[in-house]
C-alpha cells in the first residue's frame, strides 16, 4: 500500500520543487509511473479475501478496481489540463496540480481504508480539493453556486452517517470492517433503528447520486474545468455505491424492509434523467444527467443486495467511469476549439476533424452499452438479478435503456453530423495529446472485455 502512496505524496512536493518547464512532463511521467505500479493490485485476493494488510488499511476485491480506477485517472486529468491551463500563472499551475495529487492521495485512503471512521473522514476530505477546482478554476460565473451547492448536498447529507457512525461505535466497540462481519446485532426493528439505517445511506445516496437529490451534480459537472468533471464523473461518484456496499452487512435485517422507495426513486430516475438528456442543449449537462441513470441502475442493484447484482454494479461502476471521464474529454476537445458547450452551434465537425469522430463515435456506442463491452455486462446482470426480484423492474430498466441508447446517438449525430455551420471558419486540428488521451480511456474499456474477472469483485 505504501509503494503507492509514499509516491503520490512525493509527487506533490516534486511539483513544487521541479523547474517550469519540466512541470507537466514530470509530474505527468511520475503519476504514469504510480498508475502502472498499481495494477499490481490487480492480482487475486488471498483466501481471506484481502491484501495488504495493517492495522487501518487493506485492499481486497471490492475495493482493488476502484483504486486502480483512482490511481490511473491521475495522469490522464494532467495530459487532459495541460492546455486549458497554459495561460495561467506558474503557481496557479502548480496548486492546480497538487490539488489533483490530493484528491488521488484521498481518494486512495479512503478505498482501502478497513476502519470506516477513517473512510468517512477521507470521504469527507475529497470535498476540499474539489471544491476548490470547481470555484477556482471553473468556467462561468456560475461556479460559485456549483460549489455551494456540491458542498451543502454533501455536508447535509453526511451528518446523519457521523452520528450513526459515531452511535455504532459506541454500540458495537468497533467499526473495523475485518471485525463487523462477526458481530452478531441484534434485530433492528424500533424507529431508532430504522432512522439509524436511513443516516447510514443518506449521504452515499447523495454522493451517488440517487435521483431526486441529484441536482448538485449537473451543476458541478457543467461549471467544473476539466479535470473537476472526469475526477467527479470517474471515482467521486463511485464512493457513494462502495460506501453503500460496505455498510449494508451492518445493516442486513432492515434493508429488505426498508429499500422499495429507494429502488423506486433509483429506477425512475433512469427514465427521468434518460428524457431530461433527449432535450438538452448544453453538451457537459448531458454528460452529466446520463451519470445520474447510469449510477441509479448501481444504487437499485446495490440495495436489492443479490451475488449477481453486486457484480453488475461494480462492473458497471468502473466502466461508467471509464466511459464519462471519455466523454467529458471529448466534450473538453470541443470547446477548447469553439468556445460553446451548446450542441447547435458546434455541428457536423466529422468533416474538419474526422479521426476525432471515431472516438466520438467508440465512446457513444460505450456509453449506451454496445457489446461485449464491460457497460454491457454489467447493465446484462443488474437487469437479471432486478427482474428476478421483481418482474415489474423490467418495464423501467428497458425504457431506460432504449432511451440511453436514443440520447447517446442524438449526442453524436448534434456534435458530429449534419452541416458546418457558416460560423465556424478555421479550426485548430486534433492534437497527438488528444487522441493519447482518449487511448487511455478507451483501450482498458476494450482490454477488460478479455480479462473481466479483474472487477468482478465478491461474486465469482
Amino acid at each position: 500500500m505504501l509503494k503507492i502512496l509514499i509516491p503520490t505524496v512525493m509527487l506533490a512536493l516534486t511539483t513544487w520543487a521541479v523547474r517550469e518547464k519540466w512541470l507537466w512532463p514530470s509530474t505527468l511521467a511520475h503519476s504514469l509511473l504510480i498508475a502502472m505500479f498499481s495494477l499490481t493490485w490487480l492480482t487475486h485476493a488471498s483466501e481471506t479475501g484481502w491484501k495488504s494488510l495493517n492495522s487501518y488499511m487493506a485492499t481486497d476485491l471490492l475495493s482493488t478496481p476502484l483504486l486502480v480506477l483512482s490511481c490511473w485517472l491521475l495522469p490522464i486529468m494532467i495530459i487532459a489540463s495541460q492546455n486549458h491551463m497554459t495561460s495561467e500563472p506558474q503557481n496557479r499551475q502548480r496548486l492546480y496540480i497538487t490539488l489533483l495529487i490530493a484528491l488521488q492521495t484521498f481518494l486512495i485512503l479512503a478505498f482501502a481504508s478497513i476502519e470506516i471512521i477513517l473512510f468517512f473522514l477521507m470521504f469527507e476530505a475529497t470535498l476540499v480539493p474539489t471544491l476548490i477546482i470547481i470555484t477556482r478554476w471553473g468556467n462561468q460565473a456560475e461556479r460559485l453556486t456549483a460549489g455551494t451547492y456540491f458542498l451543502f448536498y454533501t455536508l447535509a447529507g453526511s451528518l446523519p452517517l457521523l452520528v450513526s457512525l459515531l452511535y455504532l461505535q459506541s454500540y458495537l466497540g468497533s467499526t473495523s470492517l475485518l471485525i463487523l462481519h462477526f458481530i452478531s446485532t441484534s434485530p433492528l426493528s424500533s424507529f431508532a433503528d430504522k432512522l439509524l439505517w436511513a443516516g447510514c445511506l443518506m449521504a452515499f445516496l447523495v454522493k451517488m447520486p440517487l435521483y431526486g437529490i441529484h441536482l448538485w451534480l449537473p451543476k458541478a459537472h457543467v461549471e467544473a474545468p476539466i479535470a473537476g468533471s472526469m475526477i467527479l464523473a470517474a471515482v467521486l461518484l463511485k464512493l457513494g455505491g462502495y460506501g453503500m456496499m460496505r455498510i449494508m452487512t451492518i445493516l442486513e435485517p432492515l434493508t429488505k424492509e426498508l429499500c422499495y422507495p429507494f429502488i423506486v426513486l433509483a429506477l425512475w430516475g433512469v427514465v427521468m434523467t434518460g428524457s431530461i438528456c433527449l432535450r438538452q442543449t448544453d453538451l457537459k449537462s448531458l454528460i452529466a444527467y446520463s451519470s445520474v441513470g447510469h449510477m441509479g441502475l448501481v444504487a437499485a442493484a446495490i440495495l436489492i443486495q443479490t451475488p449477481w447484482s453486486f457484480t453488475g454494479a461494480l462492473i458497471l461502476m468502473v466502466a461508467h467511469g471509464l466511459t464519462s471521464s471519455a466523454l467529458f474529454c471529448l466534450a473538453n476537445t470541443n470547446y477548447e476549439r469553439t468556445h460553446s458547450r451548446t450542441m447547435i452551434l458546434a455541428r457536423g465537425l466529422q468533416t474538419i476533424l474526422p479521426l476525432m469522430t471515431s472516438w466520438w463515435f467508440l465512446a457513444s456506442l460505450a456509453n449506451l452499452a454496445l457489446p461485449p463491452l464491460p457497460n454491457l455486462m454489467g447493465e446484462l446482470m443488474i437487469m437479471t438479478s432486478l427482474f428476478n426480484w421483481s418482474w415489474f423492474t423490467l418495464l423501467l430498466t428497458g425504457a431506460g435503456t432504449l432511451i440511453t441508447a436514443g440520447y447517446s446517438l442524438y449526442m453524436f449525430l448534434m456534435t458530429q453530423r449534419g452541416p458546418l455551420p457558416a460560423h465556424i471558419t478555421a479550426l485548430e486540428p486534433s492534437h497527438s495529446r488528444e487522441h493519447l488521451l482518449l487511448t487511455l480511456h478507451l483501450a482498458p474499456l476494450l482490454l477488460l472485455v478479455m480479462k473481466p474477472e479483474l472487477i468482478w469483485g465478491w461474486a465469482f
